[in-house]
């Protein structure tokens, strides 16, 4: 089956940190854009960070900007998350998934992504 695995969700305090990886199953992630996305509570899944096919070029939604940090090492096929200073409205089910190119971050864009995954919880709480 082709998709990604989402790890390194958790339980956080506000202004706390959390790593994310997505590790690709069945597929590489050459050739392709990733894009990691959250799905807040009662909310549609929107996208928050993507990163180029050559890891030249990111983009983030602005509500991350300056707090999150996508990355990719394609050796071992695993795209990365870095998230700090997070906050209570981070709390949601992240996910990852690949398209051609990076697309606008937001919630219309997430249908020409593909290998979507079973995410992974982050809840930030005191």
């Amino acid at each position: 089956q082709l998709e990604f695995v989402e790890s390194g969700g958790g339980l956080v305090q506000p202004g706390g940190s959390l790593r994310l990886s997505c590790a690709a199953s069945g597929f590489t992630l050459d050739g392709r854009a990733i894009g990691w996305f959250r799905q807040a509570p009662g909310k549609e899944r929107t996208g928050i960070a993507c990163i180029s096919i050559n890891g030249r070029n990111t983009e983030y939604t602005d509500s991350v900007k300056g707090r999150f940090t996508i990355s990719r090492d394609n050796a071992k096929n695993t795209v990365y998350l870095q998230m700090n200073s997070l906050e209570p409205l981070d709390t949601g089910v992240y996910y990852c998934a690949a398209a051609q190119v990076c697309h606008s971050m937001g919630t219309a864009t997430t249908v020409l992504y593909n290998y979507w995954g079973q995410g992974t919880q982050v809840t930030v709480s005191a």
